[in-house]
């Protein structure tokens, strides 16, 4: 993942192995740029409710960095903010393996890791040295064993708050059995409650959801956040699906897990409209799921999001894929006569 070229070859590695030699050779500074590229002045962005300010709306989603060991090299990329994670308070390794797979005919990977992470103490022994080049979110999760999944979160929070520059809380992962669940009416409301309640160092605080939500489940997860959630700044839309569309046509393609990639982008980007059209700009919104182009990032920003995430494209296109997508962006707002990246905020809602 290092450039394309470097991607091509990975990609003749099992994909866990890869992903593993690619972190040991960004954390020696391999392949990384001496300098971050130059990119747009239209693409800059402040979102409103977190103050989040990026020089690029392109961000690098959870589950590349689990452990906050990369975010300098990152950063140096091309994207405009950098979220690690997910960590869990206390370590552990996950499914077993395999559990990581390439759809390379349908440019899109299923995963089943199930938060496979070194733990808190170590996270924050990485984050805290952080320069800050771009804005780092850190983004918490639950144990598997853990007896007080609620409980993990506020610890996650507490411990991260003094080093990120926002947290995501993430029950939209489908590798831990049961996590899912807090998106329920009852179990949201108790999860915020208590989470509210934390240190967080007046942070921003995201909350990240999963794309398998019918109508109903929206509404139910509006609701929530209208009536306990005032005190969180936006929403990740979305994690990776169960949905196994019919258009497959990878080897892989029945392994269980979660599907992300390129055939994610729409039924994601449904996701969002439909959480914008509810939520009415009262969160900021960041879209991620299946982005390979500047014009998926614009379907998502036109949807709703005032930033966008991706990480699956990776795989096949390298991290170069982050400043071209917010290049592409650039001239996708400048043919529909947009000087900026809030200017075209939700126009398809």
């Amino acid at each position: 993942m290092i450039a394309s070229t470097g991607a091509r070859l990975a990609r003749l590695l099992p994909p866990e192995t890869a992903h593993t030699l690619t972190l040991r050779m960004l954390t020696y500074g391999a392949g990384v740029p001496l300098h971050a590229p130059q990119l747009p002045v239209s693409t800059r962005v402040e979102l409103p409710k977190s103050g989040l300010r990026l020089c690029s709306p392109v961000g690098l989603a959870a589950g590349f960095d689990k452990n906050c060991e990369v975010p300098e090299a990152m950063a140096k990329f091309g994207f405009g903010f950098v979220e690690c994670g997910t960590v869990t308070p206390k370590p552990q390794p996950g499914n077993p393996k395999p559990r990581l797979f390439r759809l390379t005919e349908d440019r899109a990977v299923i995963n089943r890791m199930g938060f496979n992470n070194f733990g808190l103490d170590y996270f924050v022994r990485r984050l805290e040295k952080y320069s800050h080049a771009v804005p780092i979110g850190a983004n918490v999760g639950a144990n598997k064993d853990s007896e007080d999944r609620i409980g993990d979160y506020v610890t996650g929070i507490e411990a991260v708050a003094p080093y990120a520059d926002y947290i995501t809380i993430n029950i939209s992962s489908p590798n831990t059995p049961g996590l899912r669940g807090l998106q329920d009416r009852a179990s949201l409301t108790q999860l915020l409650t208590r989470c509210g309640a934390a240190d967080r160092k007046d942070l921003p605080v995201l909350l990240k959801v999963a794309p398998d939500l019918d109508a109903e489940a929206i509404a139910d997860i509006c609701s929530v956040l209208t009536a306990e959630g005032s005190w969180l700044s936006g929403l990740i839309i979305s994690n990776t699906t169960l949905a196994r569309p019919p258009s497959l046509r990878s080897e892989d393609k029945s392994e269980a897990g979660g599907l992300s990639g390129a055939p994610l982008l729409q039924p994601s980007t449904e996701v969002l409209l439909q959480f914008a059209r509810k939520l009415e700009g009262a969160f900021d919104l960041i879209g991620a799921g299946g982005i390979a182009t500047g014009r998926d990032a614009y379907a998502k920003i036109r949807a709703g999001a005032s930033a966008v995430q991706l990480y699956s494209l990776m795989v096949y296109d390298g991290p170069g894929i982050a400043a071209r997508v917010a290049r592409e962006l650039s001239h996708c707002l400048a043919e529909d006569g947009f000087s900026s990246i809030a200017d075209a905020v939700g126009k398809d809602l």
